[in-house]
This record gives structure tokens, sequence and C-alpha cells, in this order.
């Protein structure tokens, strides 16, 4: 199982983040670190996710999907994606 970080960036023509949210919330275990990025746990590729997600996605939205290790460095996160960043990766 692999860790990513998800973020995307919606257009002006999608205002609706619910579907994409939904979607990111189906993979399994989420962690919603900043308003429009996340890390997931998954068993997918990066491309798998990518391709999943971009399902939710109008023509001018963008969409990042990274894989992580444990390395990393954060500030003034919220508890629980600084546990997850520094513990469960």
């Amino acid at each position: 199982m692999g860790c990513f970080l998800i973020s995307y960036d919606l257009g002006a023509a999608n205002n609706d983040h619910r579907p994409l949210i939904e979607e990111i919330q189906k993979i399994g275990n989420t962690w919603q670190c900043l308003d429009s990025l996340w890390v997931v746990k998954s068993n997918e590729t990066s491309g798998l996710l990518k391709e999943r997600l971009a399902k939710h996605l109008n023509g001018d939205d963008k969409l990042l999907v990274v894989g992580i290790k444990r390395h990393g460095a954060s500030y003034n996160l919220n508890k629980d994606c600084s546990d997850l960043l520094s513990k469960k990766i």
C-alpha cells in the first residue's frame, strides 16, 4: 500500500468540489490536510488514481497525484495530518 498526495485546483466552470471530494474519500484511508490537499493510502498507482479522479473534473481544472515517502516537513498543519505525515507514512 502506498501513500499519495492529491491536490487539485478547480477552474471557474467547476465550483462544486463535492463529487471530487466524495471520490477521494472512497479511495480508503484519506486525510484532508489543506483545503485542496489530501493524503491517501491506496493500493492503486498514481496513474490509476489520476484517471479515477479526472472523471470528476472539467477542462480547466488541475489535478496532481504524487507518491510520497517518509521524508517530509510541514508547518502549522492540524494535528491529525501532522501525526499522519510523521508516523504513518
